[in-house]
């Protein structure tokens, strides 16, 4: 089962989009696509994204699911402006106990195993690689905005791959885990865990706007396995 919401933030346009695929076997492709920045090409192009990434990745697998997706932006185009985002994506695929997720960038991949909320994925941001090297968390935080990788880069060696062994999985935008703390989310997660499509609304409806009043474009895929 699948449940999947999009919530747009405070900015003029929603760059986020989430696609998810099924194949005649039962094999369920998903992607959650988080365009950087706003404007007509990223609108236009994140659902894109997300619909080749999701059914490529059912067919072929994550990584070729977002490496297909990468192809259709890593030229700038003619005007110099195309598209970029960051992603992940899932395939669940029912003769097998895990989930199957890969990324790029500080999209995010958990896991509900009915008791505690797991993150199975790590951001590729700079601020994430400084607090893995001990560096102050205050100082860290000041560069988790900035990317180590995106899609239109991406190669084999930029995108991370995981299983999940976990019933539940969730794929989430940062307008979702940045703007809602990790207790509110296993809150959420824990109140529809049986309700993948209340839960998918629960959570891009939790985030908050920060100080400044700014809300990011929130985006979630919840799947199910049992």
């Amino acid at each position: 089962r699948i449940g999947i919401a999009t919530r747009e933030g405070t900015a003029a346009d929603n760059a986020d989009a989430a696609r998810a695929y099924t194949l005649a076997d039962g094999t369920i492709g998903a992607a959650v696509i988080d365009g950087i920045g706003h404007g007509p090409h990223t609108s236009r192009t994140a659902p894109l994204l997300a619909e080749v990434a999701a059914r490529i990745a059912a067919r072929r697998g994550t990584l070729p699911g977002l490496l297909t997706a990468s192809e259709l932006i890593a030229d700038r185009g003619a005007d110099g402006d195309e598209a970029n985002a960051v992603a992940v994506a899932a395939v669940a695929n029912p003769a097998y106990d895990v989930v199957a997720v890969a990324w790029t960038g500080d999209c995010r991949a958990y896991g509900w195993d009915g008791t505690r909320l797991r993150l199975y994925s790590n951001d590729h941001t700079v601020g994430a690689q400084l607090r893995r090297n001990g560096v102050a968390v205050e100082l860290a935080e000041e560069h988790d905005n900035w990317l180590k990788t995106s899609l239109a880069t991406a190669t084999v060696a930029t995108i991370y791959q995981a299983t999940i062994p976990d019933a539940l999985v969730l794929l989430t935008s940062d307008g979702v885990h940045d703007q809602t703390d990790h207790d509110t989310l296993t809150a959420t997660v824990r109140t529809h865990a049986t309700d993948p499509q209340a839960l998918a609304d629960a959570l891009v409806a939790a985030a908050e706007a920060d100080a400044d009043g700014y809300r990011d474009d929130a985006t979630a895929i919840v799947i199910t396995t049992q």
